[in-house]
């Protein structure tokens, strides 16, 4: 496992950093579970929040757990497991279960298209993993509700088909234990989320779909003696000095690209950590994933952006990361923290995401549509809703739209796409963080939601405020009840993409909403009007 910092002005800018963390014995702390390294402020919520360091060790009795119960399920035919779960309860899997190359079902959507793919799939071969930390996740309630009733109606029990991850003494654990559920694992509270790699969210799921999580513990094990030590062969001190060194110098945004590293997904899982870690009190870093080292963003990177290789070093890359998947969620974890005390942030609250979830709760509550304004413009497939004061009256294109919100953002900005659409049918969306990249020249993200909300949505509201946001909504061919809840999967997303864009308006922050009232068409009349946008 290894960081190598090529661009020799950050080397230099970082070691005067790394030396006075390895003064100030923060590697060691950190592993021994210091709380005291953020600060008094920072000390009530770290000192309930750093188990994560030493999970190669305390997550050891797991792995007979979940063989055990994988043998059992394969002696019953049950080889399909379905993961239903947002942010630290999704990424994670999905990534070990991807560079493993085993097969696994991630529900992190309320797009009804999405969920109906996956409930058509063979049942009576399938498991559902429902994982929610606090055991109140909305998206994951629903996933679990819909499920279950599939289950019964198909003359399957459903109990013997449900298995929780939750917190200890979670609305969640309670439920299933009432309900008999097949198997309860209750992971350490004293992991956040966007820790919980190494916990029983990471490799339940994980494991159940197949990968080698022992060695996945074994690689992290190997790690810890090297991010742990307080000398200038820590690489995770090398990592977060020069994120905090980037900072400091107005770099407040990492490009994260994959170099050929053999983890897949990992730019995805990173950017939860680093944005809900580091996005608060009006600072942190915002990370962006691209999709390869030629990605714009990547290579056009100017001074408000650091490069990083997710493998290999490159040309364009300021810096690289290697090793096996669980020594580098164990170096970026560390780094994450380390980043946190230099930036001087708490690295382990994430005060600006419950907002986003109270605006769509509020909506839910009103009859569908009753509160939504008339589009300022329809073009096409596309129904233009803006917030703000950006859009003048004489735009009559879709260019004509995209070119006075792109001027709205400010210099070294950024831009933020958006997708509440169906991440597999619709994965034709993505092309769109490049093509705004290119026509836009700012650094650019791009999520599906709400999946994003559990990620970046805290760094939206609580970093740098100087994003601007293009939300794209699309019609729902075939809605999806929610059984026993008074709403429609379809009626959820659509409430969250109108929540959440609401607390961005009343952070100031430009917002852009789309309305495909036919998907496929309205993504190519969406991506052919960025080709015509000019700045």
């Amino acid at each position: 496992m290894s960081v190598d910092i090529v661009h020799d002005g950050l080397a230099e800018q970082a070691r005067p950093l790394v030396d006075q963390l390895i003064a100030d014995k923060v590697a060691s702390k950190l592993a021994a579970q210091d709380p005291t390294l953020w600060g008094p402020d920072a000390e009530p919520e770290s000192s309930i929040r750093l188990s994560w360091t030493t999970l190669h060790e305390s997550s050891r009795p797991l792995v007979g757990e979940i063989e055990a119960l994988s043998a059992e399920l394969a002696g019953e035919g049950i080889d399909r497991i379905v993961l239903a779960g947002m942010g630290g309860s999704s990424l994670a899997p999905e990534v070990i279960t991807a560079t493993a190359g085993v097969p696994l079902v991630v529900l992190d959507t309320t797009d009804p298209g999405q969920v109906a793919d996956a409930l058509a799939g063979d049942l009576t071969r399938t498991a559902i993993v429902v994982s929610s930390k606090s055991g109140g996740t909305v998206e994951t309630d629903s996933h679990r509700r819909i499920f279950e009733k599939a289950f019964t109606e198909a003359g399957i029990d459903a109990k013997s088909r449900i298995i929780v991850v939750t917190d200890p003494g979670s609305p969640l654990q309670k439920l299933a234990e009432d309900a008999g559920y097949r198997k309860v694992f209750t992971a350490d509270p004293h992991v956040g989320g966007r820790y919980s790699a190494l916990t029983a969210f990471g490799l339940v799921p994980a494991g159940l779909a197949g990968a080698d999580i022992n060695t996945l513990l074994n690689d992290a094990a190997a790690a810890f003696e090297l991010v742990s030590r307080d000398d200038e062969n820590n690489p995770a001190l090398w990592l977060g000095a020069a994120w905090g060194a980037a900072h400091a110098q107005g770099a407040e945004k990492v490009i994260l690209a994959d170099t050929g590293s053999g983890v897949k997904g990992f730019p995805d899982w990173a950017e939860q950590l680093i944005a809900e870690s580091t996005g608060k009190q009006g600072t942190g870093l915002l990370p962006v994933a691209v999709e390869n080292a030629d990605a714009p963003g990547f290579v056009t990177a100017g001074t408000d952006a650091t490069p990083i290789a997710i493998g290999p070093d490159v040309d364009a890359a300021f810096m690289s990361t290697a090793g096996e998947l669980g020594g580098l969620f164990l170096l970026w974890e560390f780094a994450t923290a380390i980043a946190g005390r230099l930036i001087g942030i708490n690295p382990f609250d994430q005060p600006d995401v419950e907002a986003a979830k109270v605006a769509a709760r509020s909506l839910l509550d009103k009859p569908v549509g009753g509160d939504e304004a008339a589009p300022a413009l329809t073009v096409g497939s596309i129904e233009v809703h803006e917030s703000g004061e950006w859009l003048p009256a004489t735009a009559t294109t879709l260019a004509d739209v995209l070119n006075a919100f792109l001027a709205a953002a400010p210099d070294h900005g950024y831009v933020a796409v958006q997708a509440y659409l169906d991440r597999l049918d619709d994965a034709s969306a993505a092309v769109l963080r490049p093509a705004v990249a290119r026509a836009s020249r700012l650094q650019t993200t791009f999520g599906w939601g709400p999946r994003f909300l559990h990620s970046t949505g805290q760094y939206h509201k609580g970093g740098h405020q100087n994003g601007v946001f293009l939300q794209i909504t699309g019609a729902v061919e075939q809605d999806l009840d929610v059984p026993d809840r008074p709403y429609t999967l379809g009626v959820l997303q659509h409430a969250q993409a109108l929540g959440d864009g609401s607390v961005l308006a009343d952070h100031g922050r430009p917002v852009l909403r789309l309305h495909l009232t036919d998907r496929a068409a309205g993504l190519v009349e969406l991506a052919k009007a960025v080709q015509e946008v000019k700045r």
